[in-house]
């Protein structure tokens, strides 16, 4: 018997790429997990399969549960894409994601949806104690936690973290790509919504290895979290950061081009100082930021307002 879309409480999105080992134990410690959850039934479980080179799509469609769904993707794609995919298929009013490397385990479930029940929006679970290696990930995510949370100013400890519950509300306000699967606590904070975390218990991994943690993701992910930091100052209000730097640039040519107009005056040679080329990339390199600015300006003013995704909590 197939259960009505609308009737689903509760949507877990789980990516998967490569996880061909896990899959029948993470089904069956979900299954045995979720079978608590009496409040939160039906559910469903979405898996997204992000281009897998292995056996992971074979055997996902060799589940027979009317309660499990399967999204694959014909290449990889990356894990906020993946998300994104998700949060648009799920149709449970409460959303969870976790990972599918039974790192951070289903029994983790119970304690963040009973936090969710105390009026907060999404709740993200702490790896307090990680089991990974010390060089490899430890330390890099302690220094990414430490510094994203000093600049984004969001009370968190671990930002990064796969296991996560939402109300659906929150998945929809919120667009990811590239590696912003990080920060999905600090863009829901910046949109007003309650964010908690506690403490999850962390497993060592059980088969192969890490498929979203390298080097080159973790460059990806600083400029993202630059762009997130950016939209939230400026996505408004694009002039008051093209414009300051520009009047800065204007200023300073300005200041430099009347002094050298006062050498000039007093019989000064002024074409071979470089003080001249200066000012006049001064000049220039801040008209063009001042102009830019404009522009985005028209960009952000010709959305219309029915477009706009405002922040509205209550409306009677």
């Amino acid at each position: 018997m197939t259960i009505k879309q609308e009737t689903y409480r509760l949507s877990l999105v789980i990516p998967v790429y490569n996880e061909q080992e896990s899959l029948s134990e993470l089904i069956n410690t979900l299954k045995r997990e979720l079978s608590k959850l009496r409040e939160y039934h039906p559910y469903e479980i979405i898996f997204i399969n992000d281009g897998s080179n292995d056996q992971t799509l074979q055997k996902l469609k060799s589940i027979k549960d009317p309660l499990i769904k399967i999204v694959s993707f014909r290449r990889n794609l990356g894990k906020a894409t993946a998300l994104n995919i998700g949060f648009e298929r799920a149709t449970g009013e409460i959303i969870a994601t976790m990972d599918g490397d039974l790192q951070d385990g289903p029994e983790n479930l119970l304690p963040l949806l009973s936090k969710l029940n105390d009026g907060f929006d999404l709740v993200i679970g702490w790896k307090k104690k990680r089991h990974d290696s010390l060089l490899g990930k430890n330390i890099p995510s302690k220094a990414f936690n430490f510094l994203v949370r000093l600049i984004s100013q969001t009370p968190l400890h671990d930002f990064n973290s796969g296991l996560k519950v939402m109300k659906k509300k929150v998945a929809r306000e919120i667009f990811l790509y590239g590696e912003l699967h990080r920060f999905i606590p600090v863009l829901a904070y910046q949109r007003g919504f309650k964010v908690a975390e506690i403490p999850v218990i962390h497993h060592s991994r059980k088969y192969g290895k890490s498929k979203y943690g390298n080097l080159s993701r973790g460059l990806r992910g600083a400029f993202d979290f630059l762009t997130v930091m950016f939209l939230h100052s400026f996505g408004e209000r694009p002039l008051h950061l093209f414009g300051f730097l520009g009047g800065i640039g204007i200023l300073l040519g300005m200041i430099f081009a009347i002094y050298l107009s006062i050498l000039r005056f007093q019989g000064e040679t002024i074409g071979n100082r470089p003080l001249l080329i200066l000012a006049i990339l001064l000049l220039i390199t801040g008209l063009q930021m001042l102009l830019s600015g404009l522009i985005a300006e028209m960009l952000v003013n010709q959305r219309s307002f029915s477009d706009r995704n405002f922040p509205i909590d209550y409306e009677s």
